[in-house]
């Protein structure tokens, strides 16, 4: 299993980001897929989830009206676009496969006030 998250980076408060998941080495199809963050000092929050098929999303309360998740089950991967970043957002973003342990490297996101 491999999951591999880009798209991190220093961006200003209100700015936007693209988040993107390449998963490999599991039926990507058959799992529901999530972000969570980690941030210094604070616990691991998860951000947000898609279905493997039947279109149902989870966002936190956090996010919501923020940020929009995606999944093309064609080229296995997950997305996640992050609109009106706040300083609170600032944290290692990582994709994990449902059910699991497995997650990527995890992804930096800076939000500069």
């Amino acid at each position: 299993v491999q999951l591999v998250e880009s798209g991190g980076g220093l961006v200003q408060t209100g700015g936007s980001l693209r988040l993107s998941c390449a998963a490999s080495g599991f039926g990507f199809d058959d799992y529901d897929i999530g972000w969570f963050r980690q941030a210094p000092g604070k616990e691991r929050e998860g951000v947000s989830c898609v279905s493997s098929s039947d279109g149902r999303i989870y966002y936190a309360d956090s996010v919501k009206g923020r940020f929009t998740i995606s999944r093309d089950n064609a080229k296995n991967m997950v997305y996640l676009q992050m609109n009106s970043l706040k300083s609170s957002d600032t944290g290692v973003y990582y994709c994990q496969k449902d059910g699991s342990n497995d997650r990527g490297q995890g992804a930096q996101v800076t939000v500069s006030s």
